[in-house]
């Protein structure tokens, strides 16, 4: 056996174990950083199967911002486990019946795959050691050639669905002042400034008037 089969029966392990930590364990914060272990388990697979793109793409999405974001919300949330895991063994065996069938099912297509012929195989080979390629290279001319609408499709798709996200969550507080940017410009000297004409209030004395009429 190699060192790079080693390498995945040992990274292999890992990652099952990890994920298998993820929904056993009770802490909510121990569960992500399971997850993110997980993640690196089937990055480094992906780096040893040299699929490069895939492997920095994972590590740099998911563990660097989508897992960071999960484990902040989960830290900052007052979850009550003891009510989410009230019914977890009631539905224990129906979840690993179907686990189980899920398994099979991968298992029988991924065998069927890898049937390779000792032709093909050596052809495969022949054909990576003669020419060598870089797959972030080849990825990237397929993904700005061939298939460049469906990447401006997707790019538009998910702004539209980040606007509406922010649009969905801004709401309008009371206790904050918000100003207008339009009111703002439009705003003239007469809104600022507000000249009120008021009546004096006693009368300014004068040089005839004696002083006990000013009292008076």
């Amino acid at each position: 056996m190699s060192i790079t089969t080693g390498l995945f029966y040992l990274l292999s392990a890992v990652l099952l174990y990890a994920a298998f930590r993820v929904i056993t364990t009770r802490n909510p914060v121990h569960a992500v950083l399971f997850l993110v272990l997980t993640f690196f388990q089937a990055s480094m697979i992906w780096m040893i199967l040299k699929a490069e793109f895939l492997s920095l793409t994972l590590i740099l999405v998911y563990v660097g911002a989508v897992m960071v974001l999960f484990l902040f919300v989960v830290m900052m949330l007052d979850v009550n486990i003891e009510k989410l895991r009230l019914g977890f063994w009631k539905q224990f065996p129906l979840a690993a019946f179907i686990g189980v069938m899920i398994i099979l099912e991968m298992s029988a297509v991924l065998m069927g795959g890898f049937r390779v012929t000792e032709d093909v195989s050596s052809v495969v080979q022949l054909t990576q050691s003669s020419v060598p390629k870089s797959n972030t290279k080849e990825l990237g001319i397929l993904l700005y050639t061939q298939y460049l609408y469906p990447l401006e499709i997707a790019a538009a798709i998910l702004l539209v669905a980040m606007i509406a996200a922010i649009a969905l969550t801004l709401r309008q507080r009371k206790d904050v002042k918000a100003i207008d940017p339009a009111r703002q410009v439009r705003v003239k000297a007469t809104d600022r400034l507000l000249v009120v004409k008021m009546s004096p209030t006693m009368l300014a004395p004068t040089s005839e008037s004696s002083p006990s009429e000013i009292k008076a």
